[in-house]
């Protein structure tokens, strides 16, 4: 039996929410008591068009365990990295705000608890429809093929890993290849890991920002990333 974690840090990067994010984070309040550790959520806001910072804001004042941080530029892989940099905790997991169902979470966070120094992976069963599906196939396959991995859900959230992974601290992308790059650093540095199979599909609120054209530009990114070699392992001095 591991000993419990000081404190957790659930990073959740926040775009374009406001109609959702208050009773989404009250709701993983709520399920975040049964899990035997303190922990805080650090809601990135990032380039929001709407009211979401007000929102988040308002939730940092009335909840003790919130802190907000806002960045003037959008991106995924910008927005993870940010809480990356400013989180306390010595178990950390980032999570899609979008779809993360506050169960699935929970579930991941007390994997982490129970086994220590691992990383927890989501792995998701089913997508919303058939071209979701095949898109998420072909992707997870060339991941596979050009960096040798293992994983069949590369983008899955929520992730989670000690603060002894310090590999996993310094992560490059800004954009939504992070998640592919996050698992070839544990590729590369033999973190173990398991993958926690999950099957929600839901939404909670507002408009999916992948289509054809972030699709190709994935793609296309993984190649890139390949043939400039930032795959390899990084040179230390």
């Amino acid at each position: 039996m591991t000993a419990s974690p000081k404190l957790i840090s659930i990073i959740l990067p926040v775009h374009n929410q406001a109609d959702h994010i208050e009773s989404l984070v009250k709701d993983f309040v709520s399920e975040l008591g049964k899990v035997p550790a303190p922990y805080e959520l650090v809601l990135v806001e990032n380039a929001s068009r709407d009211t979401t910072l007000g929102v988040c804001r308002r939730l940092e004042s009335e909840l003790q365990c919130v802190r907000v941080i806002s960045s003037e530029k959008g991106g995924w892989g910008r927005a993870v990295r940010l809480g990356l940099d400013k989180v306390e905790g010595d178990v950390i997991c980032y999570a899609n705000s979008a779809r993360t169902t506050p169960q699935d979470l929970v579930i991941c966070l007390l994997y982490a608890v129970a086994y220590g120094d691992i990383v927890v992976k989501a792995n998701r069963k089913i997508r919303e429809n058939w071209r979701r599906r095949m898109g998420s196939l072909l992707f997870n396959i060339e991941c596979r093929s050009l960096f040798d991995l293992s994983n069949w859900d590369v983008n899955g959230t929520p992730k989670v890993f000690p603060r002894s992974f310090d590999g996993l601290l310094n992560l490059r992308r800004i954009d939504d290849l992070i998640d592919t790059e996050f698992c070839i650093v544990c590729r590369q540095r033999d973190y173990p890991m398991i993958e926690v199979p999950i099957f929600s599909t839901r939404r909670h609120g507002g408009k999916s920002t992948t289509g054809y054209a972030s699709a190709v530009r994935l793609y296309w990114g993984a190649v890139a990333m390949w043939r400039k070699r930032e795959w390899l392992p990084r040179q230390t001095s």
